[in-house]
């Protein structure tokens, strides 16, 4: 037995076990101020999460369902807006000019109106950038090379040779060009592994902006964008919450131009009460499922799981249907893998895990009568999920997706029972040993599956083949919520107990402090955004829906975690308040 024992959380026990074996954890130096005894989950001692309830409750979300921005005449003000903004993009203007408009419009969240006229404008400066040699402009090169391959162009990095003295580094002379600079910091986060010349232009862009702000040298504008670039790029950020914060900067903006500004405020509105009605359906759906009161340790996150599908779905060809069903049964998904989540990193026995996890591989409804009531509703839950978004996908498109959606359910539970080993072992693994699991185990080829079949017509066999032997682009996404997670969580799941995370293991492995690993795993997410940068534009089976959807993800991850854990805290009134003005406010002065 032992004595002395501080916990960190207070243990449930359900049977009073004839022996309780324990295991001493050494701790980081930044937490060693309190001692922790891990005992062995077969010992049937349970965990806790200490969740905190939602902050928005079944009542208030289903008062959301009247919406004046629901009412016809908003539309139609919007498509009066619409053909005004595509009667601009039909004018004769210089290629800056177009690319500016076509920025703002991306920046601004209402771009896809116009996705086809967009389409057509970077294909024709995309042929006379292959006969325009010796641009001397860094704003207008930098701001080109960003459009050209956001939108999947092959732009040389070589374009900025120019700007180069005969050492190979940019001129000093550009280091008071702050709209340039700004530009030039941008683009180079669109680079792939090898391109030297972008990890230079993004050192010298970074430093000079850092300098400039320091002395104060930029107008208004540029002082409220440049902190926000240097904080995260652009390229990394995703598209709705960024829409929403650009909107405001925009509107100060000297030269706004007051039609695109009321559409995106209309368009905004909009959107937020199609979300709105959306999140009742869902929210009804959960009700209906007895999940939140039968596994009341599990977060109860019904905004933040619909706040993750708006990050990648926001826009309304997603809706499907009338109810935007791709956005409800993504958001229902989330739910689910909350409450595994919980179930298996905050709850079960490691024996009850074990026994969960044998159900779920065999997906043995017949089976249920091993688990207890709490697993058996869970795992209902999912097969009745599972079957309800089969059935429509075999009414739609004639293919039974059911062998599919449970094998990713089995890798992710295969993934989550190692993880309670470690755990239970008190085992911490090398970051390489970590990682190949945990890519897996961060549920992001779970919804990277479902997602495509909820997003992708017509389906062909070789595209499911190839996502299911998890392509790199599902890899590639599911590292960059790994390391966003680890970053944003690793602190408070550790006090809560938690397995190790790649913070810990790097930590372990290299005998280093907190800050040191911090920096190593945000080097681990670059070097990840610079493999996806490259496997969003090759060659592969799947549509550029779904290739969207899978970067998105991985700019959700960074919105969701770039503060915290923005998925599980409740008790933070920044959380609060960035899902509220996301979810609940609408824009005013439309």
């Amino acid at each position: 037995m032992c004595s002395n024992i501080i916990p960190m959380y207070t243990p449930i026990i359900l049977y009073k076990p004839s022996k309780l074996h324990c295991v001493k954890i050494i701790l980081p130096s930044t937490l060693r101020s309190r001692t922790l005894i891990r005992c062995n989950l077969n010992m049937n001692v349970r965990r806790s999460g200490n969740y905190k309830p939602s902050l928005w409750d079944f009542d208030y979300i289903q008062s959301l369902r009247t919406n004046e921005y629901t009412e016809e005449k908003y539309s139609r003000r919007a498509s009066e807006l619409t053909m005004q903004v595509k009667k601009m993009l039909d004018k004769e203007m210089d290629v800056v000019q177009q690319l500016e408009l076509i920025d703002d419009l991306q920046r601004l969240g209402i771009s896809y109106h116009f996705n086809n006229k967009i389409d057509k404008i970077l294909n024709r400066i995309y042929v006379e950038h292959k006969m325009r040699r010796n641009e001397d402009d860094l704003y207008s090169t930098a701001l080109e090379f960003r459009i050209l391959r956001q939108h999947g162009f092959k732009v040389s990095q070589e374009v900025f040779d120019i700007f180069k003295n005969e050492e190979g580094d940019f001129k000093q002379s550009l280091g008071d060009n702050a709209h340039g600079l700004l530009q030039l910091y941008e683009a180079s986060f669109l680079l792939t592994e090898g391109e030297d010349s972008l990890e230079i232009a993004r050192e010298f862009a970074t430093m000079k902006l850092h300098h400039l702000l320091h002395l104060h040298q930029v107008d208004q504008h540029l002082s409220l964008l440049i902190p926000r670039a240097l904080e995260l790029p652009l390229h990394w950020r995703a598209e709705r919450p960024n829409a929403r914060w650009f909107i405001d900067a925009y509107e100060t903006r000297p030269d706004m131009n007051p039609t695109l500004l009321q559409l995106a405020k209309l368009d905004f509105n909009i959107l937020q009460a199609t979300h709105q009605q959306e999140l009742t359906h869902v929210s009804r759906w959960w009700k209906q499922t007895w999940l939140a009161e039968t596994l009341p340790f599990a977060r109860d996150r019904v905004v933040e799981c619909y706040l993750w599908t708006i990050g990648g779905l926001f826009q309304p060809q997603y809706e499907y249907s009338r109810r935007g069903y791709s956005r409800i049964m993504v958001t229902k998904l989330n739910l689910l893998i909350t409450v595994m989540d919980d179930i298996f990193d905050a709850y079960a026995t490691l024996d009850e895990l074990l026994l969960f996890n044998n159900v779920i591989q065999r997906w043995d409804v017949e089976a249920m009568d091993e688990l207890p009531r709490y697993m058996q509703m869970c795992f209902l839950a999912l097969n009745n999920f599972i079957n309800e978004m089969a059935y429509d996908f075999l009414k739609e498109q004639g293919f039974l997706i059911i062998p599919h959606l449970r094998k990713s359910w089995a890798d992710l539970c295969t993934a989550y029972t190692q993880e309670a080993n470690w755990y239970s072992t008190g085992h911490t693994p090398t970051l390489e040993e970590y990682m190949k699991n945990a890519w897996i185990s961060t549920s992001a080829p779970v919804i990277l599956s479902h997602a495509f079949f909820l997003i992708t017509n017509p389906i062909q066999e070789h595209a499911v083949q190839t996502l299911y032997n998890y392509h790199n682009i599902v890899q590639y996404s599911a590292m960059l919520l790994r390391l966003a997670n680890d970053l944003g969580t690793s602190p408070d799941e550790m006090n809560r107990g938690d397995v190790p995370k790649s913070v810990q293991c790097y930590m372990k492995e290299n005998n280093a402090g907190i800050e040191e690993a911090r920096e190593y795993v945000k080097s681990m997410i670059y070097e990840t955004w610079k493999k996806m940068n490259k496997e969003r534009v090759s060659q592969s089976p799947f549509s550029q829906e779904f290739i969207t959807s899978a970067v998105n993800l991985g700019r959700i991850s960074q919105y969701m975690y770039q503060h915290g854990d923005d998925h599980g805290i409740q008790n933070d009134p920044q959380v609060k308040n960035r899902i509220s003005t996301l979810m609940f406010e609408p824009i005013n002065n439309v």
